[in-house]
Order: structure tokens, then C-alpha cells, then sequence
């Protein structure tokens, strides 16, 4: 069997938001670019996002999610300088030290290789099921991830349930207590395991207040009830300390549907195939802050980075990470002067970067606050001084924070970058 041999600068695997902007503007810097998406059409996870909001930071107004990666389709596919290859997976990466190899099948191609300069992982991430968050029970109809009745409902036109209860308050649950609401269901209530709400404040408002849907936290789903058709489920309060549930709290509710909102994983199989170090904190691969990851020519954009709660900024990442790999295949790239690592400060959970390498003049830093904090200070400090603060009217765990450190900044950088994250005048004295 003859295996088919193709050629690029930069190989981009996944055709959502952060592939796309990743091509896209790998293309406008001058580099040849394979798109490697899975996949019948390009768009990703978008597809079925009907719902508007997108936009708002990146284009100045409120799109669908259709709309939103249609205007980095037309990018794309007008561009002579990239391929798309759709239905296709990569199954593995190797280095032999100069260029990256990429072991690819597809019906078309069936199995190929890709040799190319620089990589950008832009494969997204995926949802955690049942089995992941252990709820006893049978295995009856009637569950399902929320992404995934997403998808029935907006993309294929089917129903999953009509009395529904919702596991988890992250912004695809939200989203589905509405849709599932218009579509004529009655959704019972979302459940928060939680103290705080996994979601962006304005789709609690905007999907759950303006519907009538209950929020309930620090409660969780026990066990279900049924054999063919989901009947019912075992509902219990959860102690915020232990996050066990309570003895004596069980409820049971009748419904014939439960979606499971309980969180996002970035999809990191195949960097592991070429040894990229993942962070433990954000799931996703460690990063510098072009973006590259521990692999030299390996770089990473989006929800397989960390998982992002705007497709605006999963697009900015994929720009950057396009750029980056550009000139790296190109052979364009500035020298690295240092290595500095990003330290996680008070009340600071996953971070990117996680080190600087001095490679660029600008960083942009991102991390979720660990708990709730009205009127918040972000302080950014190394060797002992402040390198920059700045203020926030409220900061909460489901919405990431961004901090951009400019010349002048980096300038004062003597040692370990540490970001906190504390009310005003709790961390040294305000600027």
C-alpha cells in the first residue's frame, strides 16, 4: 500500500475558532498551511452554537456561533496559501530534530504523512462524562453531556427529553436550561455542585432569570432511577468543605432527562504522542509566551491550551500561535534571552504562560481567580517589585482574567513572575 506524502510549513490540527485564526493568519505571514480537521466541515464546536454572543470582543458585535467562524472560513478558504483536509485525523508527532512528521488516515488520503516546520494544536477540549463524576445507577436513556444534546437539538433537529434536570452550571448547561425551555421542555432545575456557579454571570441571567429556572448550589445528582427511560434522580446538599454530600439531604425528583454540564477537558492525546509537558493546573500543554510549548516548532492555541470561557479569545490565541509558528517555520523567530517562570500568587489557579522566554516585547497573561472577590486587585510582581497592578469591580472562578504586561513592563522583571489575585489594599499598598 503506497502511503501518500504532503508538505507544509505549518501543520494545523483542528478546524474550530483557535484553528482557523491559526491558519488564517499563519497564511498571512507568508507560510504554507495544512488544516487537519476531523470532521466533515470546518467550524468545530461553533456548528452548533445557534445561540448569539460571540463577537462582542473580537468584531464589535454580537454574532452566532455559525456567523462567528464563517468570517475565519472565508479567511481560510480564500487564501492560496492553505490546504484543508476534512474527515482527518492525526493519529501521532515525531521530530527528527529538523522538521515534524504527522501520521494522518482519512477515507480520502487513507493513511499519509505530513512533514512540516511548525505545529499548532488547536484540537479543542471535551466534556467529562457520567463515569468521570461516578453517579450510581443504571445506565437508562435519558443522559446525556450537554454538548452533546446540544447537538441533537440544534444540529439534527431531535428532542432528548421533556422534564429535565441539569447537572452542573457551567455556560453549555445554562445555555441548555434556555434552549431546551424554547423548545417547549420543562427544565426542572440546574444543579451546582459547587458554592459558586460554573458560568459567566451574564448567561445565569440571560438563560436561567429571564426563564424562571431554579439554580441550586452546593447540591448533586446521587443516583439515577430506571432501566429503559430515565424515571427519576436522587438529588443531595454537598458540604462546601469535603464536597461530599450530606446524609439525611436526599431528594428525588421525577424527570425523564439529565444533561451533564461538569466540566471541560482539553483534548491533549495527540501532543502527548511527541512528549509535550502538560500542566497539571489547566489540563493543557505548558506554553511560553509565544505560545510554544516544551517541544520546540510545537505551539498551542484555544480550549486545548485551557479552557476559555469566550470564542474571542480562543480566536486571539489562535492568531498568536499562527504568527508564531509562521516564523518559526520560516526560520523569522528572535532569539530567547532568559526563561522566567509565571508563578501562581494568592488566589491564582491555572495560569498561561507559565514561563517567559523574553522571545517578545508584549505578554499576555490569563488565569481564574480561585474563589469570589468584590473589588479585586491583580498584582504582578518579581524579585520583590510590583511590575504592574490593576483593578477589578468583581472577579469569580467562572470568568477568566486577562493582564497585559508591555515593555516597560517586562523591563522591571528581575526573577520569577508572581500573579495574585486579592481584595484591594490586601496585597501591599494600592497604586
Amino acid at each position: 500500500m503506497s502511503v501518500r506524502n504532503l508538505s507544509c510549513d505549518v501543520l494545523v490540527i483542528g478546524g474550530g475558532a483557535a484553528g482557523l485564526s491559526a491558519a488564517a493568519s499563519a497564511a498571512e505571514a507568508g507560510a504554507s498551511v495544512l488544516v487537519v480537521e476531523r470532521e466533515r466541515e470546518l467550524g468545530g464546536i461553533l456548528n452548533q452554537c445557534i445561540h448569539n454572543g460571540f463577537g462582542l470582543h473580537r468584531f464589535g458585535e454580537e454574532l452566532t456561533g455559525p456567523e462567528f467562524a464563517n468570517r475565519d472560513i472565508v479567511r481560510v478558504l480564500a487564501s492560496d496559501k492553505v490546504d484543508v483536509e476534512l474527515g482527518c485525523s492525526v493519529l501521532s508527532l515525531a521530530h527528527d530534530g529538523e522538521r515534524i512528521d504527522a501520521t494522518l488516515a482519512s477515507e480520502e488520503l487513507g493513511l499519509a504523512h505530513a512533514s512540516c516546520g511548525a505545529v499548532v494544536l488547536a484540537c479543542g477540549c471535551r466534556e467529562r462524562t457520567r463515569g468521570q463524576i461516578n453517579i450510581a445507577g443504571g445506565r437508562p436513556a435519558g443522559v446525556f453531556t450537554a454538548g452533546s444534546a446540544q447537538k441533537l437539538i440544534n444540529v439534527d433537529g431531535a428532542l432528548v427529553g421533556r422534564r429535565v434536570v441539569i447537572l452542573g452550571s457551567g455556560d453549555i448547561g445554562l445555555i441548555m436550561a434556555r434552549r431546551m425551555t424554547w423548545e417547549g421542555a420543562k427544565v426542572l432545575m440546574v444543579c451546582e455542585l459547587a458554592a459558586e456557579p460554573g458560568g459567566l454571570r451574564r448567561n445565569i441571567s440571560q438563560c436561567l432569570d429571564d426563564n424562571g429556572i431554579p439554580l441550586y448550589l452546593s447540591r448533586t445528582v446521587t443516583q439515577v432511577f430506571g432501566h429503559d427511560r430515565l424515571e427519576a434522580v436522587e438529588l443531595a446538599d454537598v458540604d462546601p468543605e469535603t464536597m461530599r454530600p450530606i446524609p439525611g439531604t436526599e431528594q428525588r425528583v421525577e424527570c425523564d432527562t439529565l444533561l451533564l454540564s461538569v466540566g471541560l477537558i482539553p483534548e491533549n492525546e495527540v501532543a502527548k504522542t511527541i512528549g509535550v509537558e502538560i500542566d497539571p493546573a489547566t489540563s493543557g500543554p505548558a506554553v511560553d509566551e509565544s505560545l510554544e510549548t516544551s517541544v520546540p516548532g510545537i505551539f498551542v492555541a484555544g480550549n486545548e491550551l485551557h479552557v476559555h470561557d469566550l470564542a474571542d479569545y480562543v480566536s486571539e490565541e489562535g492568531e498568536q500561535a499562527g504568527r508564531n509558528a509562521a516564523a518559526h517555520a520560516l526560520g523569522l523567530r528572535g532569539e530567547a534571552t532568559g526563561d522566567v517562570a509565571v508563578v501562581k500568587g494568592e488566589n491564582v489557579g491555572g495560569i498561561t504562560p507559565q514561563h517567559v522566554t523574553g522571545t517578545a516585547d508584549h505578554v499576555t497573561i490569563r488565569f481564574r481567580p480561585r474563589r469570589r472577590i468584590q473589588g479585586a486587585q491583580i498584582t504582578v510582581t518579581s524579585g520583590g517589585e510590583l511590575v504592574k497592578r490593576a483593578r477589578r469591580m468583581i472577579v469569580v472562578p467562572s470568568e477568566m482574567q486577562t493582564v497585559e504586561l508591555t515593555a516597560d513592563d517586562l523591563a522591571k522583571v528581575a526573577g520569577p513572575i508572581e500573579v495574585s489575585c486579592t481584595p484591594v489594599g490586601a496585597a501591599g499598598k494600592e497604586a
